[in-house]
């Protein structure tokens, strides 16, 4: 906690804010043109003892939900509100879901990326999007059943998704998934599509179920990964994860590592399109 930083935050902030702003009136007394200390005090419901303390640096660090009381108090915008749980030494909430709409501009950004894979995922594991090469590569998943987009869902439930990558990496792909969605689902706290979805992959993988138990954590950040294409053979990638303005998205590409050669296997992939991609859906 930055109780220095904390206090001249909030100053400014309540300096800032005009009285008319949060619906009082100026008043012909008002000597400066913001708000006073026992004003916001009142606005976040709390003592004006305790907000002065905190202006004045020598508060205790305050609760989460004190600060979100203040940041509607103040007015604050998003990046502000963040700004002001990280001085008081806390994460900032999470920030907008966009669910399963695609932004234009990410749309756009796939269309651009044509000579490497890439693909938009939400956090839960749903392929929302991918460009023409993440198709060739991976198959179209896109369309399918609502379920049956989903990464992890795929993996402990259909064993022809794991025909495409080598078998020593069964077990460490399953962990990468089991760990990525176990982050995710502690982020959304009591979410139900994140409830239903776990609670469907306890029911139908005993696998899943025995990750699951480990409770192991970890963020898809960057990570090698070999693909065995049917007809352009192994295919080995960096993965590049990229963070979107949504909370719940994510831009994956993946990048030929250097001096391998899966440019060369790429350019194939190119001219012969996804119709021979390793896919379990028609």
């Amino acid at each position: 906690m930055d109780r220095r930083q904390l206090a001249d935050f909030l100053r400014r902030s309540r300096e800032r804010l005009r009285p008319q702003e949060v619906g009082l009136a100026t008043g012909p007394r008002r000597r400066t043109p913001g708000l006073r200390r026992e004003e916001v005090s009142q606005l976040a419901g709390m003592s004006a003892d305790y907000y002065m303390r905190l202006e004045q640096a020598r508060s205790p660090q305050p609760s989460t939900q004190l600060l979100g009381a203040l940041a509607r108090a103040l007015r604050l915008n998003g990046d502000e509100r963040d700004h002001l749980y990280v001085l008081a030494g806390h994460r900032p909430p999470a920030g907008p879901f966009a669910g399963e709409h695609v932004r234009p501009g990410l749309l756009y950004l796939l269309d651009r990326l044509a000579e490497t894979p890439a693909q938009i995922v939400g956090d839960l594991g749903d392929v929302l999007a991918q460009n023409a090469l993440a198709e060739a590569l991976f198959g179209c998943v896109c369309t399918v059943d609502e379920q049956d987009r989903n990464i992890v869902w795929r993996w402990f439930t259909d064993p022809f998704v794991r025909q495409a990558y080598p078998v020593d990496e069964h077990d460490r792909n399953g962990r990468l998934h089991v760990a990525d969605l176990r982050a995710a689902v502690a982020r959304r706290g009591d979410d139900p599509a994140a409830a239903a979805l776990v609670a469907r992959l306890h029911e139908a993988s005993p696998e899943f179920t025995r990750l699951w138990d480990m409770h192991e954590v970890g963020l898809h950040r960057t990570s090698r990964m070999k693909v065995l294409h049917p007809e352009v053979g192994a295919i080995e990638f960096d993965t590049e994860v990229l963070l979107t303005p949504a909370e719940d998205q994510r831009v994956f590409v993946f990048t030929p590592p250097p001096g391998s050669p899966t440019i060369e296997a790429l350019e194939l992939l190119r001219v012969i399109g996804p119709e021979t991609a390793h896919r379990s859906h028609a």
